[in-house]
């Protein structure tokens, strides 16, 4: 995920000056507590109780994705919490740039969905050490200008290397999505399990559609732009890019159950092994966010699911069918689990889609 990103659904305006600004630190913060995050979660409707206790937010510092955080804070950058992906915990924490979580000072740690904490090697490992809370999660999936594209013509996955589309088409300039796109297209849902020829079948494919994109996007707010802006009329893209081309007026449609399925994935927090700031104060940030209330603007401004349960029993029904989490259950046979991967085959995702984007 994250994987968001791994995801944006504030309006167009705010997310560009967001992004303007990806570096820097948001201004009037609390400075005992630093939050290495993804552009548009400092949204203060996430932390709300953080605020209420401490009197401002906490101070934030922006990535545009996973790999790049994980060499910033290695290289020595200092923060409190991260807010990595389904697909990197294991990586962060191997490096040793985790510490446990004292999941005794959070919050309705035990109401945490019992299917996102039974990933193995997520949240917690064999020994019983908790690293990593479950906070949001969504799909990846194929995202359509209904205007320009007939839902007949959107059936499978493979409409992404139909040469049709050449030029009209985008991905996330995300190495995971990017596999979990090629990995369904040849029929595995299980990467974890992929095989040298499957990972030349998935690259293939991804050399394919490679042929046909136009941009890939690095943001919401990017993939917003382009099919707001009629530069793209397919994508492979998160739940609140057609929450967000909905609102500017496009009429963008998601279309989960193709032949083929979609992807999920699921991001959370951690807390940094060098941790420089007030550790309560960290947990008061992973309480704010991980309050059943929050699931109730998760949901409806950015059309992604809480991991707290209990927070989303409390969203309205409408709500919940409206954006696609009414029967989680009718896509879980046709999904793609972002899961941690093996280190090795993870390298080797990233070289080789470093090499597709360059044409080669």
């Amino acid at each position: 995920m994250k994987k968001l990103s791994r995801r944006l659904t504030l309006t167009l305006a705010l997310g560009s000056a967001i992004a303007a600004s990806a570096a820097a630190f948001a201004v009037a913060a609390d400075k005992d507590l630093i939050v290495f995050d993804w552009s548009g979660y400092e949204d203060p409707s996430f932390h709300g109780k953080y605020v209420e206790k401490n009197g401002a937010s906490p101070t934030f510092a922006f990535f545009g994705d996973e790999d790049e955080a994980f060499e910033k804070i290695r290289s020595g950058f200092k923060s409190d919490l991260g807010h990595p992906c389904s697909q990197s915990v294991v990586k962060w924490r191997e490096a040793g740039l985790l510490q446990p979580l004292d999941t005794s000072k959070i919050a309705g740690w035990k109401d945490l969905n019992p299917g996102i904490m039974a990933m193995k090697d997520l949240a917690t490992t064999p020994d019983g050490k908790a690293w990593f809370m479950p906070w949001d999660w969504g799909d990846t999936q194929l995202t359509y200008n209904s205007d320009k594209i007939a839902e007949k013509d959107v059936q499978s996955l493979k409409v992404f290397a139909d040469p049709k589309y050449k030029g009209r088409v985008s991905i996330g300039d995300n190495v995971d999505d990017a596999y979990a796109l090629a990995s369904l297209a040849i029929g595995l849902k299980d990467w974890t399990k992929m095989t040298d020829e499957q990972f030349k079948q998935a690259s293939d494919f991804l050399r394919q559609v490679h042929k046909n994109v136009r941009s890939y996007w690095t943001d919401t707010t990017d993939i917003v732009q382009l099919l707001s802006g009629g530069e793209v009329d397919l994508a492979w893209a998160w739940n609140d890019a057609t929450v967000q081309s909905v609102k500017a007026g496009v009429p963008i449609k998601s279309k989960k159950d193709t032949e083929e399925g979609m992807s999920t994935w699921v991001c959370g927090y951690v807390l940094f092994k060098n941790a420089p700031g007030n550790t309560d104060k960290a947990y008061d940030y992973l309480n704010a966010v991980n309050d059943p209330e929050v699931a109730k603007t998760l949901v409806k401004d950015w059309g992604y699911g809480q991991a707290n349960a209990k927070g989303m029993a409390g969203v309205d029904p409408a709500i919940l069918k409206e954006k696609g989490y009414d029967n989680v259950e009718k896509w879980v046979d046709k999904t793609l689990f972002q899961q941690p991967l093996p280190s090795e085959l993870k390298l080797k995702m990233i070289a080789e889609f470093e090499k597709i984007k360059a044409g080669y």
